[in-house]
């Protein structure tokens, strides 16, 4: 017999950042536990708000499943005595297991005889086990942030109200901090009243009644409905973003979209300052037209229903306008500070300890810029840009603007260059070094705004490895794996003739230049290699399967537009028909591995298939060489594989492994060095059939 089981904890409200988390964090432990416990149920449903998280098992089975386990004991020279009889340890094995010894019998296993028994475990009931465990489950959780209430010894992300545990029709009985489990639930805070359920059934829909929408996907559906009604009725675009969505899903119980107005005066601030403040302070969305212009209205959704609604709207318009009234504020009296003044300022403010000010990064990211500038052999207006940029980039970051908005950090920068008589170029150099700020953001389009985000990014990954703060799990509060994946994307697009290696010796060498580095350099950048390593190969996952990204990457990864080509290359090329190349690569490798030189006496060479696979080797270099140089990746591959017939000949007539050292020295050295070759391209050895 099967019923439904359902679980509610219902307390304060809890921040809507932290429910995602709770209520996925509840499911997983439940649906652990009743697994484990061999309790069998056909699929759950998750319910979340800004008071309760609850989780829904159906079809329970009344009993965990009876289990038959074949337990190995003690052998057969330890279970026997020399009468025939059982001994002590026989016995006591089969006390423990719950059997009589008449239940005893042999396997032998790897040629030992050892006593074994069937251990026979009856299932307990469902309702039973939910009694004594469900408690300790439910405190077992744990949550970024905990409160302690009233007297009780208990923390929890926030004080428990009440608790709704059921199974069926019956209520699993237990208490924590003073709250006892029941039938009944909470409706909304102003507009509903409790429900009782007779059975687990009701609760979706009893709770509804109660404008409760415990459903997260048909609330969110709800809020993103009637925006679009919003949309539809006013000819309005209005732009959902998904981390704003996500927060107002669990801001309410039952949500009703809404519109408001602010005066037309404010939109002479920059659309991104109204859109922040919009967003982080008050969680409206904006409202552009078709055009993608702001328009002086915004939407936010209320808890509640749409009683009143018309003075809900002005009350939000009201406060809206105090809070753009203090972005216009801050945005005026930053336009009265000068590009040099807010520069000084930045001599004040710590970037790290041991690593200095921003004042201080300011100065190694130009060392880093104007390095990479001559790297990459920018004409001279270029590499002025670069320098200006670089100077001037963080300079915001002292704005009261920023300081209210840190998200704000490069945007208001490229609005106060360009009023300040900036260069086009350069101010928008500014708002690009900080791309790409997440994964799937843009990155800089100017060169000019590459070179700068990469110096910046670069002086903050060798700065933070030099002095041992490196990401360890969840831990990375400097960003680090964001700022390397950003390095990664950066060479990628902007297909930039620079190395990794390249860019961390540049950088390396302003923080020596600095006398910064707590490290031996060789090992710094060896390590941040490894650790950009792994950047590279989950932007090649995206383009290819797993062996074929192991297979370039082993070739090296120093130069990312060329990874990228020759794994795009490598994908297409590997079907089974290509099997017998690849075959005959990895025979060369395999014996290239003995090798101890790669010199080739061609003396040596005896005349056939062995000086026509030298031979063929000297043409597929040269050729290889420069078809890599003009980045004809798939050229060079067929240049590569025109090897496997003298390979196969090679192998067919001559015997490497002779007595002759001298002659298998040097076989082993062609070998060696068409290894090489083909390893250049990739280790096919990794490619998996």
């Amino acid at each position: 017999m099967t019923k439904h089981l359902l679980i509610e904890i219902g307390m304060e409200e809890i921040p809507a950042r932290f429910v995602r988390g709770a209520i996925n964090q509840f499911h997983e432990k439940l649906d652990a536990w009743l697994n484990e416990s061999r309790i069998h149920f056909s699929s759950s449903k998750i319910y979340a708000t800004p008071r309760r998280i609850a989780v829904m098992f159906h079809d329970v089975s009344d009993r965990q499943e009876d289990t038959s386990e074949e337990v190995k004991g003690p052998s057969r020279k330890i279970a026997e005595d020399e009468n025939g009889s059982w001994t002590k340890a026989a016995l006591g094995f089969a006390k423990s297991q719950g059997v009589n010894e008449e239940a005893l019998f042999y396997k032998t296993i790897k040629d030992v005889e050892y006593v074994h028994a069937v251990k026979n475990t009856e299932g307990v009931d469902t309702f039973e086990l939910l009694s004594k465990h469900l408690k300790d489950m439910i405190l077992s959780l744990q949550f970024p942030k905990n409160m302690r209430w009233g007297n009780y010894n208990i923390k929890f992300i926030r004080p428990i109200r009440w608790m709704t545990a059921m199974y069926g029709e019956q209520v699993i009985p237990f208490e924590i901090a003073g709250t006892t489990t029941s039938n009944s639930s909470k409706g909304h805070r102003f507009l509903g009243h409790d429900i009782e359920l007779r059975d687990v059934n009701e609760y979706a829909e009893k709770l509804e009644q109660q404008f409760v929408i415990a459903d997260i996907e048909k609330r969110k559906h709800m809020i993103v409905e009637q925006i679009k009604q919003l949309e539809a009725d006013n000819d309005w675009h209005i732009p959902i973003d998904e981390s704003l969505l996500e927060e107002v899903l669990f801001l309410v119980e039952y949500p009703t979209a809404l519109a408001g107005q602010f005066e037309e005066e404010f939109l002479t601030i920059p659309k991104e300052v109204l859109i922040t403040s919009m967003r982080e302070h008050q969680r409206y969305f904006p409202v552009l037209n078709k055009e993608g212009e702001l328009l002086p209205f915004f939407v936010t959704v209320r808890n509640g229903n749409e009683d009143g609604i018309e003075q809900v709207a002005k009350g939000n318009a009201k406060v809206l306008r105090a809070r753009l009234a203090d972005a216009r504020f801050f945005y005026e009296e930053d336009q009265k500070m000068s590009i040099d003044s807010a520069i000084a300022r930045l001599e004040k403010i710590v970037f790290h300890d041991e690593l200095g000010t921003i004042g201080d990064k300011v100065r190694r990211m130009k060392h880093i810029a104007e390095s990479l500038s001559t790297h990459l052999q920018l004409d001279e207006p270029t590499t002025e840009q670069v320098k200006r940029a670089t100077c001037i980039c963080k300079f915001d970051l002292v704005s009261q603007m920023v300081g209210e908005f840190p998200e704000l950090q490069g945007t208001m920068g490229k609005d106060y260059a360009l009023k300040a008589g900036e260069d086009q170029v350069v101010a928008d150099a500014i708002f690009e070094h900080y791309q790409p700020r997440f994964a799937g953001d843009a990155t800089p389009k100017s060169i000019v705004g590459a070179v700068l985000s990469l110096a910046d990014k670069v002086d903050t990954l060798v700065g933070c490895f030099s002095i041992g703060i490196i990401p360890t799990g969840s831990q990375d509060p400097y960003a680090l794996r964001r700022q390397a994946a950003g390095i990664v994307q950066i060479l990628k697009d902007a297909k930039l003739d620079l190395s990794i290696s390249a860019l961390l010796q540049i950088a390396v060498e302003a923080h020596n230049r600095a006398n910064l580095l707590k490290k031996e350099a060789n090992k710094l950048q060896s390590e941040l290699t490894q650790f950009i390593a792994l950047r590279v190969k989950n932007t090649l996952m995206d383009i290819a399967r797993y062996d074929i990204v192991d297979a370039v990457m082993e070739s090296g990864f120093d130069y990312i537009e060329l990874t990228m080509s020759k794994t795009n290359t490598l994908k297409h090329f590997i079907t089974e028909e290509v099997k017998p190349t690849v075959e005959a690569f990895n025979r060369v490798s395999n014996l290239a591995e003995k090798a101890d030189s790669d010199q080739i006496n061609v003396q040596l060479l005896e005349e056939g298939p062995e000086a026509q696979l030298h031979q063929m080797l000297m043409d597929v270099e040269s050729k290889m060489e420069e078809a890599l140089q003009q980045k004809q990746i798939e050229k060079a591959l067929q240049y590569l594989t025109e090897l496997e017939q003298p390979i196969t000949t090679f192998f067919d007539h001559v015997m490497v492994m002779v007595d002759d050292e001298a002659l298998r020295v040097n076989r082993l050295a062609l070998l060696h060095r068409v290894g090489a070759l083909i390893h250049s391209f990739a280790d096919f050895k990794k490619i998996v059939w």
